[in-house]
């Protein structure tokens, strides 16, 4: 069941800058509160908590948030433990590192930490991820697949994701990992779902009216399936090619978004 969203969604390509400008994790704090954020690291996802915690807690202060609390849990039984309620509780800024976005659905899905989120985001707290933070955010996330120069049936494995963002699958790194086919056989079993791939270093901010707008140094495709004339996604075996037509296909780099209820891409004045 997908989320009523309140608050705002920062959402990720992955490899953001640290070091220069900071622009979408500048942007993040200032979303969370600037001088006033309080930010939750939550590092579920990666196999190297300390390490990552450690190295957003130093970016997020140097950017001027109050406070960075890292929220180590590593497993069901710490995923249902009431201690870490606080943290959320009290937080502006929720923050999802990267690493293994199976880790996060199974490891967060359905406990005490997965709803303190869920309040937090229902109060209208800014929840970010960034590349398997990212793909959790959508009702169906995409768990693998390799990239291939032909779309196939065959080419990824999907599971459900946390709901944040309705009617949407997210891919990562987009891009710099050709991930274009494999996001394409996304669409082509479902087209009600609007495909989005985000480049790494750049991101969106969706609101809670469902617009978002692309921030960062690289560009967000947007594949809309729902005009789709003719698909074999049903009949083609795993390997086979796959045929998908009448695909609508936008690319937005920073200075553009997209109305998700509509479905139309735009320019900001």
């Amino acid at each position: 069941m997908s989320e009523t969203q309140a608050g705002n969604l920062l959402v990720i390509g992955g490899n953001e800058d640290k070091q220069g400008e900071c622009v979408i994790l500048r942007k993040f704090v200032a979303l969370a509160g600037g001088r006033d954020a309080r930010i939750a690291l939550v590092t579920t996802a990666t196999e190297h908590p300390h390490e990552a915690g450690e190295e957003y807690r130093a970016v997020f202060g140097e950017l001027g948030a109050a406070s960075v609390a890292i929220v180590a849990v590593a497993d069901r039984q710490a995923a249902n433990s009431r201690h870490q309620d606080e943290e959320l509780a009290n937080c502006t800024g929720i923050f999802f590192t990267g690493g293994d976005q199976l880790r996060l659905t199974s490891i967060l899905g359905g406990s005490e930490v997965d709803a303190a989120i869920r309040r937090a985001f229902r109060r209208g707290v800014v929840i970010a991820g960034t590349s398997a933070g990212a793909s959790v955010m959508s009702d169906t996330m995409i768990v693998d697949g390799g990239s291939s120069a032909t779309a196939k049936k065959a080419m990824l494995s999907m599971a459900h994701g946390m709901g944040l963002l309705a009617e949407v699958v997210i891919d990562q790194h987009f891009a710099q990992r050709g991930r274009i086919n494999r996001l394409l056989a996304a669409v082509a079993q479902n087209p009600h779902i609007l495909g989005v791939g985000i480049d790494e270093d750049t991101a969106l901010i969706v609101s809670p009216q469902r617009i978002f707008e692309v921030i960062g140094s690289q560009t967000v495709t947007v594949i809309d399936g729902k005009r789709v004339v003719h698909s074999n996604i049903s009949e083609s075996q795993q390997y086979d090619p796959l045929a998908l037509t009448n695909v609508i296909l936008h690319i937005l780099p920073g200075g553009y978004g997209y109305d998700l209820k509509r479905r139309v891409p735009y320019e900001r004045k």
